[in-house]
């Protein structure tokens, strides 16, 4: 099975196609193709929209949709899991991910990486306790087995959500009831969807539609948006915060808050590489 989940819009997930490992172009085409399914053949729900489903170790299929799963993480997923792991954003990426490139890529993305074996299993996922992260999951784990279309993706006229049907999995076979407002609430997948609409603005600016960026500033939207330890030393650990008109209360909250840093990457890609005037320079 392979899951698809543009950070904070889109999740798809379909029992055809290969696995993690196959190469980047597949991955690309595959994608683009289950959009297009989406877009013609799943039925559009609203968030007063109602569906039968349950997930829990009773289920016979329980953890076997966290193999041979591709999921992009989105920023916030990142900060999350790796303080979850109390490791630092490098570690994580290094350890836990991978990233995929095709010709028509027009920013870095980053997808969690599956074990190396014939498992290909999420390296969180016990098999008895489920994932260890649970607490942490990112936004396409939470909201699973509900997808999120958006009008620049799907065509459509504004945003709808639709159920992954897959036939591996048995918690269709379960009673309770939900309505799409419900799920989401249950999964609490408020705080994700505010982070992920914030990281939208930046991969989808219109910059980098009529742009194609250097490989320098990849490596810089990559350690806004992903290695978000490594943007912390190039803020604290440079003159940047000389050259900027930021105030102290707000970089000492800054320096201890991942969240509230990468915010201020937001507007350092925004000021730095779509050249709004989003900061101002000290004089």
């Amino acid at each position: 099975m392979i899951r698809y989940s543009t950070p904070g819009e889109i999740a798809f997930s379909t029992a055809d196609g290969p696995g993690s490992g196959e190469g980047d172009d597949t991955t690309a085409r595959n994608f683009a193709n289950l959009k297009e399914k989406v877009n013609q053949e799943h039925d559009r729900m609203d968030l007063d929209s109602s569906f039968c489903f349950g997930c829990h170790p009773g289920v016979p299929c329980f953890n076997d949709c966290c193999s041979d799963v591709n999921i992009f993480l989105t920023p916030f997923d990142i900060i999350r899991l790796k303080n979850h792991l109390k490791i630092t954003s490098t570690e994580f990426l290094s350890k836990y991910t991978v990233m995929p490139v095709h010709e028509k890529q027009k920013h870095p993305v980053i997808m969690l990486k599956m074990r190396e074996d014939e498992s290909k299993a999420c390296y969180f996922v016990d098999p008895e306790k489920g994932c260890t992260v649970y607490h942490d999951r990112p936004w396409a784990c939470r909201m699973f087995p509900v997808g999120k279309a958006s009008p620049q993706d799907s065509g459509s006229e504004k945003a709808f959500y639709f159920l992954m049907n897959e036939d591996v999995c048995h918690g269709w076979d379960e009673t309770k009831q939900w309505t799409v407002r419900q799920w989401m609430e249950d999964q609490n997948v408020a705080r994700w969807d505010e982070e992920g609409e914030k990281y939208k603005d930046i991969s989808m600016h219109p910059f980098l539609n009529e742009n194609e960026l250097t490989p320098q500033q990849m490596d810089m939207f990559y350690m806004v948006c992903y290695d978000i330890d490594r943007f912390k030393r190039f803020v604290f650990d440079s003159s940047l915060l000389q050259r900027i008109d930021i105030d102290e209360k707000t970089a000492r909250k800054m320096a201890k808050s991942d969240a509230l840093l990468l915010d201020f990457g937001y507007k350092w890609l925004r000021f730095s590489l779509f050249h709004e005037p989003v900061l101002k320079p000290k004089r």
